[in-house]
């Protein structure tokens, strides 16, 4: 169980670019990384507007010649100081994320992004090998994937607990964006406009959720083939989708559905996963998250709690509340930075044993999000035909 004792000799000098007063996801970084005392929030590029930005960052504790104008002046601010930033979150729009990424690693930083990562494979590829000559630590946040009940579900795979794996059902639906886009926030202008979100929506902002997820879950299998069939309800959205279904074949013979929307109107928002094997089932949902569901065939169904003994230790050793107190994406996040922080700290110790067996989600696992997007756009635009994945 994860009580807050240190993990890493002290702090990591830690930095924002986006994630400001207007921001949408700044408050789920700045919650997940200092829950545990690993980060210092000591600088910020907070916001386009240099002043709200500079006002918000003092507000936050941090001071105010910490408070940057741009991610390129923090760079050069921070990089001068002895004391200067070690890692730097990016919570800004899906079209800044290589080049503020590139420019971080280039001085020394290491770097936790938001997905998806970036625009193309071959970017995330040039990244890779730029963070590896530079020493660096490249992290992505997928929310929930710091759920115990998410490791409880590997475990369980991993021990056979549910035999061959044959179907993968997941889905990530809101009614958010069921109205048109008229008078619209700035959230909603960037991710429906190709040239700010690139080539996807909803397939991108809550599609490679899912899509990680499913690879915590179940990193044996690999998808052969998959058909993309995607569309805008909203017509000012086009060519992006609100809306898509994936179906992928995998390499053992599964098979899997994925469906991800913005105008499931009525719906609050809820990601839901179910996996069936040869044996038995789990299903978990984000509208439920202490209770997973196990389902073997021949046997009255079972509801397992998040934190009680009888769960695998993999799930335990991530639980941070116990079983009577609701463990949510708040912990989730937590977990995340966690992990990440404690990649930085081996990579700086120069601990690559540690670092071979120790789970985070990292540059390849925002590559391999980048590379589903890929072959779902392909797919889609040849018309919702069948694609080997590449």
């Amino acid at each position: 169980m994860i009580n807050g004792e240190r993990t890493i000799s002290r702090p990591l000098r830690w930095g924002m670019v986006g994630g400001g007063r207007t921001g949408q996801v700044g408050y789920k970084h700045r919650t997940g990384a200092q829950r545990d005392g690993t980060y210092r929030l000591v600088c910020g590029a907070f916001d386009l507007d240099a002043e709200r930005g500079r006002d918000f960052g003092t507000r936050l504790g941090v001071a105010a010649d910490r408070c940057y104008a741009t991610y390129q002046d923090l760079i050069v601010g921070e990089t001068a100081r002895e004391d200067g930033v070690e890692v730097v979150s990016i919570a800004t729009p899906n079209f800044t994320h290589y080049e503020i990424t590139k420019a971080c690693l280039q001085a020394g930083l290491h770097v936790i992004c938001e997905k998806p990562l970036f625009f193309t494979v071959a970017e995330c590829v040039e990244i890779e090998k730029l963070a590896a000559q530079k020493g660096l630590i490249v992290g992505v946040t997928y929310g929930f994937t710091g759920h115990p009940l998410v490791h409880q579900m590997a475990a369980m795979v991993k021990k056979g607990m549910l035999g061959d794996i044959r179907i993968v059902d997941m889905q990530y639906t809101h009614g958010f964006n069921s109205g048109d886009d008229v008078g619209a926030g700035e959230a909603v202008k960037w991710r429906t406009n190709p040239k700010t979100a690139g080539s996807t929506f909803v397939l991108g902002d809550i599609g490679t959720h899912l899509y990680y997820l499913s690879e915590i879950v179940l990193p044996h299998l690999r998808i052969e083939k998959l058909l993309c069939d995607r569309k805008a309800f909203i017509p000012t959205r086009a060519p992006l989708e609100d809306h898509a279904t994936v179906l992928m074949h995998y390499g053992n013979g599964a098979r899997g559905r994925l469906w991800v929307s913005s105008v499931d109107a009525g719906n609050m928002g809820s990601q839901r996963y179910r996996f069936v094997g040869s044996k038995a089932s789990v299903e978990w949902s984000d509208s439920r998250p202490d209770q997973l569901i196990y389902e073997v065939q021949g046997e009255p169904n079972r509801t397992l709690h998040h934190g009680m003994p009888y769960l695998e230790e993999e799930s335990l050793a991530v639980d941070r509340m116990g079983a009577l107190h609701t463990e949510g994406l708040g912990d989730s996040w937590s977990n995340i930075y966690l992990w990440i922080a404690q990649a930085i700290d081996a990579k700086n110790r120069g601990d690559e044993a540690f670092l071979k067996t120790h789970h985070y989600p990292g540059i390849k696992a925002g590559t391999e999000g980048v590379r589903w997007l890929e072959n779902c756009v392909r797919s889609a635009d040849m018309g919702a035909v069948w694609v080997d994945f590449k």
